[in-house]
């Protein structure tokens, strides 16, 4: 099992109920209710997210290679509003934690 680290959004997708009584948004599993994601889902959700930073990591190294006097800030920008538009299965969230993890690499020395 990965180790998940604190910094990762713990609920992707905030329920959103309408109208004037109190709501809770549960889910039914398994005959229990549940807030937010499952353990499994979360690890689940975790490994997508990894995959997709890691494969931005690459995807950002090679356009540094194909345009080095852009600075880092651009790029990451670019990349960014062009992932906001892709219609991925991820939230706004999880894909800011995704930039982090690509900056994070990026500017990493060590």
């Amino acid at each position: 099992m990965p180790k998940i680290p604190d910094s990762f959004p713990l609920d992707p997708w905030p329920a959103a109920l309408s109208g004037a009584q109190p709501k809770l948004a549960v889910r039914l599993i398994d005959g229990k209710y549940v807030t937010g994601l499952t353990d499994a889902e979360r690890i689940e959700r975790y490994e997508i997210c990894e995959d997709l930073a890691q494969q931005l990591v690459g995807y950002c190294r090679r356009k540094q290679s194909e345009r080095p006097d852009e600075p880092l800030d651009s790029l990451l920008q670019k990349v960014e509003n062009s992932a906001r538009g892709k219609g991925w299965d991820i939230s706004p969230v999880e894909l800011t934690w995704v930039m982090g993890r690509v900056r994070e690499a990026l500017t990493d020395v060590g």
